[in-house]
């Protein structure tokens, strides 16, 4: 089992910065991809981001494309997200999850309870 704990949501203006930070305890993150979903109020969660187990396959979805960046830190057990020029449509609650390389929400056997973002115009 892994469980999965996120932080550094909050209330940012537009064209501001965020850190996510998604820390594992349990089974070694390094086992899974982990990726970052998010779902904003009325909509499906969608997909964000993901990176492999050894970082050697990243992929972002579209609308974050260049502006977020996913990374890992093994030793650390950590994920983090670092979301740059945020859009008020970005504001969702985000979720980390660990699982199964991909852009699907069911490959993803483990799931955090999620952190809020809040992007003002």
């Amino acid at each position: 089992q892994v469980q999965l704990a996120e932080s550094g949501g909050g209330l940012v203006q537009a064209e501001g910065s965020l850190k996510l930070s998604c820390a594992a305890s349990g089974r070694t993150l390094s086992s899974y991809a982990t990726g970052w979903f998010r779902q904003a109020p009325g909509k499906e969660r969608e997909f964000v981001a993901v990176i492999s187990w050894n970082s050697g396959s990243i992929s972002y979805a579209d609308s974050v494309k260049g502006r977020f960046t996913i990374s890992r830190d093994n030793a650390r057990n950590t994920v983090t997200l670092q979301m740059n020029s945020l859009k008020p449509e970005d504001t969702a609650v985000y979720y980390c999850a660990a699982g199964r390389y991909g852009t699907w929400s069911y490959g993803y056997n483990y799931w955090g309870q999620g952190t809020q973002v809040t992007v003002s115009s």
